[in-house]
Protein backbone atom coordinates (compact mmCIF):
# COMPACT_ATOMS: atom_id res chain seq x y z
CA UNK A 1 0.00 0.00 0.00
CA UNK A 2 1.39 3.27 -1.23
CA UNK A 3 1.45 6.06 1.86
CA UNK A 4 2.24 10.12 1.53
CA UNK A 5 4.46 11.42 4.34
CA UNK A 6 6.62 14.29 4.97
CA UNK A 7 9.95 14.77 5.38
CA UNK A 8 11.14 17.13 8.66
CA UNK A 9 13.88 19.24 9.78
CA UNK A 10 13.78 20.04 13.31
CA UNK A 11 15.89 23.11 14.17
CA UNK A 12 16.86 25.45 17.43
CA UNK A 13 15.08 28.78 17.07
CA UNK A 14 15.92 30.06 19.93
CA UNK A 15 17.68 29.59 23.37
CA UNK A 16 16.11 31.89 25.50
CA UNK A 17 18.03 31.06 29.22
CA UNK A 18 21.66 29.82 29.00
CA UNK A 19 23.06 27.07 26.66
CA UNK A 20 24.51 23.98 28.46
CA UNK A 21 24.31 21.72 25.54
CA UNK A 22 26.48 23.20 22.88
CA UNK A 23 23.91 23.93 20.21
CA UNK A 24 22.97 27.24 18.96
CA UNK A 25 20.04 28.51 16.62
CA UNK A 26 20.09 27.31 13.11
CA UNK A 27 21.23 23.61 14.38
CA UNK A 28 19.06 21.16 13.11
CA UNK A 29 18.92 17.53 12.59
CA UNK A 30 16.61 16.02 9.34
CA UNK A 31 13.97 12.79 9.50
CA UNK A 32 14.05 11.74 6.41
CA UNK A 33 11.85 8.13 4.60
CA UNK A 34 9.33 8.09 7.61
CA UNK A 35 12.44 6.69 10.37
CA UNK A 36 15.92 8.18 9.44
CA UNK A 37 17.37 10.55 11.14
CA UNK A 38 20.37 12.74 9.56
CA UNK A 39 22.36 15.43 11.42
CA UNK A 40 24.85 17.31 9.55
CA UNK A 41 28.89 16.10 10.02
CA UNK A 42 30.70 17.23 12.58
CA UNK A 43 27.19 18.63 14.22
CA UNK A 44 24.95 16.62 17.34
CA UNK A 45 21.61 17.13 18.70
CA UNK A 46 21.41 16.71 22.08
CA UNK A 47 19.08 13.79 23.71
CA UNK A 48 17.50 15.88 26.34
CA UNK A 49 15.77 17.87 23.10
CA UNK A 50 15.25 15.22 21.06
CA UNK A 51 13.57 13.35 24.09
CA UNK A 52 11.02 16.24 23.95
CA UNK A 53 10.19 16.52 19.99
CA UNK A 54 10.03 12.34 19.24
CA UNK A 55 6.71 11.75 20.39
CA UNK A 56 5.75 14.60 17.79
CA UNK A 57 7.29 13.68 14.75
CA UNK A 58 5.13 10.72 13.47
CA UNK A 59 1.77 12.79 13.60
CA UNK A 60 3.61 15.85 11.93
CA UNK A 61 4.61 13.61 9.25
CA UNK A 62 1.58 13.14 7.97
CA UNK A 63 -1.24 14.87 6.32
CA UNK A 64 -3.78 16.12 9.14
CA UNK A 65 -7.34 16.67 9.35
CA UNK A 66 -8.16 20.70 8.81
CA UNK A 67 -8.30 22.95 12.18
CA UNK A 68 -5.67 19.73 13.66
CA UNK A 69 -3.57 21.64 16.12
CA UNK A 70 -0.52 19.90 15.04
CA UNK A 71 -0.68 21.74 11.98
CA UNK A 72 -0.31 25.17 13.48
CA UNK A 73 1.83 24.29 16.04
CA UNK A 74 5.32 24.08 15.08
CA UNK A 75 7.12 25.07 18.49
CA UNK A 76 8.28 22.76 21.25
CA UNK A 77 10.41 23.01 24.41
CA UNK A 78 13.53 21.53 25.59
CA UNK A 79 12.96 20.19 29.55
CA UNK A 80 15.82 21.75 30.17
CA UNK A 81 14.24 24.84 32.31
CA UNK A 82 17.67 26.55 32.81
CA UNK A 83 18.47 26.53 28.79
CA UNK A 84 15.07 27.02 27.45
CA UNK A 85 15.37 25.51 24.08
CA UNK A 86 12.93 26.00 21.39
CA UNK A 87 12.69 23.92 18.34
CA UNK A 88 10.71 24.50 15.47
CA UNK A 89 8.93 21.40 13.08
CA UNK A 90 8.92 22.19 9.59
CA UNK A 91 8.13 19.96 6.10
CA UNK A 92 10.56 20.08 4.09
CA UNK A 93 9.31 17.56 1.31
CA UNK A 94 6.31 15.28 0.69
CA UNK A 95 6.99 11.68 -0.63
CA UNK A 96 4.83 9.09 -1.47
CA UNK A 97 6.42 5.46 0.15
CA UNK A 98 5.26 1.88 -0.17
CA UNK A 99 4.48 0.46 2.95
CA UNK A 100 5.55 -3.10 2.36
CA UNK A 101 8.68 -1.65 2.08
CA UNK A 102 8.36 -1.06 6.01
CA UNK A 103 8.50 -2.86 9.12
Amino acid sequence: MKFDIYDLRVTVDRIEGRSVCGMQPGDYFELIESSKLRIPPGKHFCMFALSAVLPLLAAKQRDLAEGDWMASDSLIACPDPDERLIMRVERIAKRTMDGDDLT
